[in-house]
């Protein structure tokens, strides 16, 4: 049984791996000339691109978080800063809008305004390192907040797939889907966890957080046969 396991394993990284090199998307179908993201007329919906990559969310400006290294980021590291050590301007564990509208401000850390931008990235990685340098933001040493909403048409189970850098942490409806730990970079499909998508609103949050160096990530949903998901309606 145990052999029959680490097989199925190996089985489903060599479709992964087989199915990211046949894909036609690459890192430098964005930022051409220094454009990283689009702006979102308001009530409007999108839909992922043909590798099933979301690229609409709602970005929080860079919460000052001062790291020397990458190394640090352990799982309960990641889960005491993201679920304890940030607060709200009431000193408890900081909830993020359950839909963030575009110029919206959270208080962070008791005092700390910061502003919500709803944004379409140009390219399947959402690149928060330039999200940050293109506003006049820190951008080492710090954690970004993202929120998406996703519509399904039906219940489905699929498999969140995850690339950060650098590290990062996940929920789907309120329920924690996945923990990407440690100095990385951002890989296509990294990680990934068994999901579940109720029909209708389904709400994406995470956090990545990162010491020196750049930072970015890209999250899309796979089905049963590791084909991406498209037939999603992003608001």
């Amino acid at each position: 049984m145990k052999k029959l396991f680490i097989l199925s394993l190996f089985a489903f990284a060599s479709a992964l791996g087989a199915h990211a090199q046949n894909s036609s998307w690459s890192a430098s179908s964005a930022g051409e000339n220094n454009v990283y993201f689009n702006k979102v007329e308001k009530n409007s919906s999108s839909t992922p691109d043909e590798n099933g990559f979301i690229r609409r969310w709602s970005l929080l400006e860079p919460i000052l978080w001062p790291n020397r290294s990458n190394t640090v980021f352990t799982d309960s590291y990641l889960r005491e800063t993201f679920c304890s050590k940030l607060t709200s301007s009431k000193k408890k564990p900081l909830v993020l809008p359950e839909t963030p509208k575009d110029g919206q401000k959270t208080v962070v850390n008791d005092s700390l305004k910061l502003k919500w931008h709803v944004l379409e990235s140009t390219g399947y990685n959402v690149q928060l390192y330039r999200f940050a340098t293109q506003r006049s933001l820190q951008r080492y040493g710090i954690i970004l907040a993202a929120v998406t909403h996703v519509i399904a048409p039906e219940e489905m189970d699929v498999r969140l797939s995850v690339g950060s850098n650098s590290a990062s942490m996940w929920w789907i409806n309120g329920e924690e889907a996945l923990i990407l730990s440690g100095d990385r970079r951002m890989v296509v499909d990294d990680a990934s966890a068994l999901v579940h998508l109720k029909k209708g609103d389904n709400r994406i949050n995470g956090y990545v957080i990162n010491g020196p160096g750049m930072s970015n990530f890209c999250l899309r949903f796979l089905d049963k046969n590791n084909k991406p998901v498209t037939y999603l309606t992003i608001k």
